[in-house]
C-alpha cells in the first residue's frame, strides 16, 4: 500500500530529526558545563611567558614523581637525579578526577620511610595525582599523573 508523501509529513520528518540532533546537543552541552571545573590559570598569556623558565627550573632539579596504588593506600615516592628519596621544603596532593573537580581532595600524607603514603579515595578508574612542591632552595616543583584504581586496568 503506498502512503503519498504529502507537505506535512515532510516537514514532520524533518522536525522529528533535526529536534532529535538539537535535544543531543543540548544534552551534551549542558553536561560539558556541569562538569567543567574551571580555569586553570586566569591569563594563559601570562603564565606561558613564564612557563619555559619554571619547565627549566624543574627539569634542572632533577627531580622523579612516581605513583602507585597498594593495598588501597597511594603511595608516592620522589626520588632525584642519583636515584635517592628527596624530601621536599613544602609538599600538598590533591587527587580527583579528570574530568571533573567535585571528587577532589587533598591528601593528608605520612613520610614512610622513603615515600609518601595517604590513603586512595574508593572508586574505581581514572584518578589525578597533582604533585606540587617546593625544593629547599624555593624551586617549584609540580606535576599531574594519571593513575588507575580498582579492578579493568
Amino acid at each position: 500500500m503506498f502512503v503519498p508523501m504529502t507537505g506535512r509529513k515532510v516537514f514532520a520528518l524533518f522536525a522529528l530529526g533535526f529536534g532529535t540532533i538539537i535535544a543531543v546537543n543540548v544534552a551534551l552541552a549542558v553536561s560539558a558545563v556541569r562538569t567543567f571545573p574551571g580555569l586553570e590559570v586566569k591569563n594563559s598569556y601570562v603564565a606561558s611567558q613564564h612557563f619555559d623558565e619554571e619547565r627549566a627550573a624543574q627539569e634542572a632539579l632533577g627531580w622523579q614523581a612516581e605513583t602507585h596504588v597498594d593495598e588501597g593506600r597511594l603511595v608516592i615516592s620522589l626520588t632525584g637525579e642519583d636515584g635517592g628519596a628527596v624530601k621536599p621544603r613544602t609538599l600538598s596532593v590533591t587527587i580527583g578526577r579528570p574530568t571533573t573537580d567535585a571528587d577532589d581532595r587533598e591528601l593528608k600524607l605520612v613520610r614512610d620511610g622513603t615515600a609518601y603514603v595517604a590513603g586512595m579515595p574508593s572508586g574505581v578508574g581514572a584518578w589525578q595525582v597533582r604533585i606540587a612542591a617546593t625544593s629547599a632552595d624555593g624551586t617549584p616543583f609540580r606535576q599531574r599523573i594519571t593513575i588507575w584504581s580498582g579492578s579493568g586496568k
